[in-house]
């Protein structure tokens, strides 16, 4: 049987050109059994007509607030209860400030507020509009109220731009839904994965990183969230797809990236720190480029946060995983590095060699624990995130065994 038979799915649809994808969203739900009511905004009625919606549904589609034909004029309460699970597809930036903020000026502003069912949201509109500060306030805030996040994806995008904005199609929403209602080892289970690279300005165009590409990282979110669990992903900059159901929080450096991630550990079960961060940023950041006059130009360092160790030395930290990617010793460092930070398990890997580690399709890892270790041979990263997620589960669950 599939995850979603006789689900009850509201969807919600905004005014956006991607709601012409809506169509073959209710289309595809009920494929997989759902049950689908579709409450859309007056907006959205302008790009695609309630009688298309109501033909693929089976079901009469709701805009109205008050409405006469409905339980006591009341349809915001009727679907708020009816509901299983709310997915609003496409979400504008408009209808995220809304929902951000408790508004409740038309049905479904009102009955995401009434329901009790878990919210979920696919984000689409411009890239910039994704990526204005405000916008991404709004998720954050979406994000620690419980409210999912599906993409955006990267591409082409209705007005000519390309960059981050665009509606995940059907049958990925379709898989993050899934997600929601699979059980598996780490069902109710927050985890909190970095992963690709962080970038510390010299000037305005120079800066010192590295050559992570975020494929580990990504690929340990997607095992983690096959797995059953909540995941959200702080990540450097990639050029990578989010993985699907998976809460992406984007950062810059190094400092970024321990805001973030401090920001998310209280809620955290699992924190698995496979990030290549810099070690090392410039004391002082030219505001201007810096022009090439002498034959040895000197730079003044100071060390980056120690994101891993900060966790780690929590009074009550999560369950604590990190990466030790060495050139040589690859056993020692890493042991020490273990020991050092205090870690629950440590994942080593070999850089260095082609095709594997960085900016590789494949990976190869050791890890360690204080009782132990294991080898994962070399293989894709999909593989090796699924072996190493199973082996993290196994650990975590003999430390809470143990524990209590």
């Amino acid at each position: 049987m599939n995850t979603l038979t006789n689900k009850k799915v509201l969807l919600g649809i905004t005014g956006s050109i991607a709601a012409y994808k809506s169509a073959d969203l209710v289309r595809r739900l009920r494929e997989q059994g759902a049950e689908v009511r579709v409450v859309m905004t007056a907006a959205a009625t302008e790009f695609i007509t309630p009688l298309t919606l109501q033909a693929l549904s089976g079901q009469r589609v709701h805009s109205l607030i008050l409405d006469a034909e409905a339980e006591a004029a009341m349809g915001h309460i009727e679907l708020a209860r009816w509901a299983e699970v709310v997915l609003v597809a496409p979400a504008t930036a408009d209808f995220l400030a809304k929902l951000a903020y408790g508004h409740a000026n038309d049905l479904l502003s009102t009955l995401c507020i009434t329901t009790t069912a878990p919210i979920t949201v696919a984000p689409a509109m411009n890239q910039q509009m994704w990526q204005a500060p405000v916008t991404q306030e709004n998720c954050q805030r979406l994000q620690e109220r419980g409210i999912k996040i599906f993409g955006p994806a990267m591409g082409s995008q209705a007005c000519g731009e390309i960059g981050a904005g665009r509606m995940l199609e059907p049958l990925e929403l379709v898989q993050c839904l899934e997600g929601l209602f699979k059980k598996g080892s780490l069902v109710n289970h927050q985890i909190l994965i970095t992963a690709g690279p962080t970038r510390e300005d010299i000037d305005p165009v120079r800066f010192i990183t590295n050559r992570s590409s975020g494929r580990m990282g990504y690929a340990i979110a997607s095992a983690a969230y096959a797995a059953g669990a909540q995941v959200t992903l702080v990540n450097g900059p990639v050029s990578l797809s989010p993985p699907l159901g998976v809460q992406i929080s984007p950062v810059y450096n190094a400092q970024e990236m321990l805001e973030a991630v401090m920001t998310h550990i209280p809620t955290t079960d699992i924190f698995i720190a496979a990030a290549a961060v810099a070690d090392y940023r410039p004391v002082q950041q030219a505001t201007q480029k810096l022009k090439k006059k002498e034959a040895v130009m000197q730079l003044t360092l100071e060390r980056t946060p120690d994101i891993l160790a900060t966790v780690a030395n929590l009074p009550n930290p999560p369950f604590t995983v990190g990466f030790a990617a060495e050139t040589n010793n690859l056993i020692d460092y890493a042991r020490s590095k273990l020991q050092r930070k205090k870690l629950d398990m440590i994942a080593a890997n070999q850089v260095g060699i082609e095709g594997v580690g960085f900016d590789s399709e494949e990976n190869a890892l050791h890890v360690f624990w204080t009782e132990g270790s294991v080898e994962l041979s070399r293989c894709s990263k999909k593989e090796i995130a699924n072996k190493l997620v199973d082996l993290i589960i196994q650990r975590y669950q003999l430390k809470k065994r143990l524990s209590s």
